[in-house]
């Protein structure tokens, strides 16, 4: 029988502030650290964490009886038989330990986090993609997915930033994979709830910061300031040997600029429509064959083209540009010739095809500002008519709700409300909320707007209205493989739904439309 890995727990905890060791015995071995008592076997260290639904404190004894060697928490000592360590934050202190028990991965890795509210993997996968093409062997971490050298990995079922161990076991794959760069997608949760306070970042980088988890954050100023620490704590860490000196990569067109302007404590590199940016783009055109743009930087002067849908991702191309020129001396010639070739990331203004006489597009937009964009590309791709479908998140931002369809009324010919997400919140109270939202900006139920609570009929609604020549688009789940009624995940994608609407339409073979709670057949 293999016995398990241990790590002596002192070791582990070197460089972790705040912990308390007195009447703890000299010498303790762990074979694992985990923050979920479930998981916790013989031998491990469990953290307990104050969460947003569960208070980790309450699961101390369940995971002494579970075979725990050792505990932490933020609490004063509750009493336990096992050693028990008292930190000033554990949701710190989870993060430190787990890149401990895995050898500190990030500190020697290229490390570049990027962050916003839209157009966070868009820009991270660019950047994958240039630095792939300059001969960096680069690692991955997104919403959508993780690579690995050739290796890809599915993380599409409402993931944001990973915990921090499964986080710090991938980072420490990447580097045994041999690889030198990582670019991961750093949300608003990861960064709030230290889920990647060890990653010790080389590079920052942001989309933009609009509304979006109000509900978590509890206000924009403190939205803003969770997206903020990334830029702040760049110069918490020395620079690493051999590393890249440190850079924020900010969006001069952004609201964000003048405040994460300062609180930068790097140099910066900024780009945008405006004339004084370092990387300044203009003349922008946008259409079925993608984007166009002048670009100037660095005392050049040179076209840059990509296939990406919709004028705004022209800012996330000039957001990795930056991040790879001035953070990582990729030559520009070449990080411009990388972007002309990168296809897009699933989900995001995915074209999907069955020879129907009108544009079908799948997109993840599921902000006020992602949805306006959206559709704004929408008129870009049409002549006639744009049909959304989209629906508002339960137990998330509630305020959003009204707003998107305040925006899809002005925006869309036709909007056709519908389920996303509603998890234990009634989809009846959210569909209301937003059919307020359409009738306020002048909206018609019935003739301008729909509320169809199944997803499936929703989008088979909106494939019979459109006719030769219009634009049907089905946002806010994008990649997503799953929608949550209650508390349990039910399969879904929005791309097999489209191809079985279409199918249908057209009298063709095609995927069966997922079910859903919501489904009548």
């Amino acid at each position: 029988m293999v016995k398990p890995r241990t790590q002596d727990l002192r070791q582990l905890t070197d460089g972790v502030p705040g912990f308390e060791w007195n009447g703890l015995p000299p010498e303790l071995r762990v074979a694992g650290v985990t923050a979920d008592s479930r998981q916790v076997t013989p031998g491990a260290l469990f953290v307990a964490i104050q969460g947003t639904e569960a208070d980790g404190h309450t699961f101390l004894k369940q995971a002494e009886q579970a075979g725990a060697a050792a505990a932490v928490g933020q609490r004063p000592a509750p009493g336990l038989g096992i050693p028990y360590l008292q930190s000033a934050d554990s949701r710190l202190a989870y993060a430190l330990l787990a890149a401990a028990w895995h050898g500190h991965p990030a500190r020697q890795l290229t490390m570049v986090g990027v962050t916003g509210t839209d157009g966070k993997t868009t820009t991270a996968n660019l950047l994958f993609e240039i630095l792939r093409s300059a001969g960096a062997r680069t690692g991955l971490i997104s919403t959508v997915n993780a690579r690995i050298d050739e290796q890809e990995l599915d993380t599409g079922l409402h993931v944001t930033t990973p915990d921090p161990m499964e986080l710090q076991a991938l980072l420490a794959r990447m580097l045994a994979a041999g690889l030198t760069h990582c670019v991961l997608e750093a949300t608003s949760h990861g960064l709030a709830q230290q889920r990647v306070a060890a990653c010790e970042f080389d590079i920052g980088v942001v989309t933009n910061i609009t509304h979006e988890h109000l509900d978590f954050h509890g206000s924009y100023e403190a939205y803003r300031e969770a997206k903020g620490k990334l830029f702040r704590e760049l110069a918490d860490t020395a620079r690493k040997p051999n590393g890249p000196e440190k850079l924020a990569v900010l969006n001069v067109d952004d609201q964000s600029f003048e405040y994460l302007q300062q609180v930068t404590r790097v140099r910066r590199s900024t780009y945008g429509f405006e004339a004084g940016a370092d990387f300044a783009g203009s003349e922008l055109t946008a259409g079925t064959g993608g984007i166009d743009f002048r670009l100037r930087a660095r005392g050049a002067e040179l076209g840059v083209r990509s296939p990406l849908l919709g004028a705004y991702n022209a800012s996330n191309v000039l957001a990795a540009l930056a991040a790879a020129v001035d953070g990582l001396e990729v030559d520009l010639q070449m990080a411009v010739e990388a972007v002309a070739n990168f296809a897009g990331v699933p989900g995001r203004m995915e074209l999907i095809d069955l020879g129907q006489p009108f544009v079908a597009l799948v997109d993840f937009a599921h902000t006020p500002n992602a949805l306006r964009q959206a559709l704004l590309a929408a008129r870009t791709l049409t002549s006639g008519r744009v049909i959304a479908v989209f629906g508002s998140a339960g137990l998330r931002d509630w305020a959003k709700r009204r707003m998107m369809a305040e925006i899809s009324a002005e925006l869309a010919d036709l909007t056709v409300l519908t389920a996303e997400d509603p998890r234990t919140e009634p989809l009846e109270a959210i569909l209301a909320e937003m059919a307020a939202g359409a009738v306020a900006k002048g909206g018609e139920e019935s003739a301008t707007f729909w509320r169809i609570p199944d997803r499936g009929a929703a989008l088979e609604f909106a494939i019979r209205q459109a006719r030769t020549g219009d634009l049907v688009i089905a946002c806010g789940k994008g990649h997503e493989q799953s929608m949550c009624f209650g508390e349990t995940e039910h399969p879904w994608d929005d791309r097999v739904a489209i191809r079985a609407a279409l199918a249908r339409r057209l009298g063709m073979e095609g995927p069966p439309m997922p079910r859903l709670p919501t489904s009548s057949r």
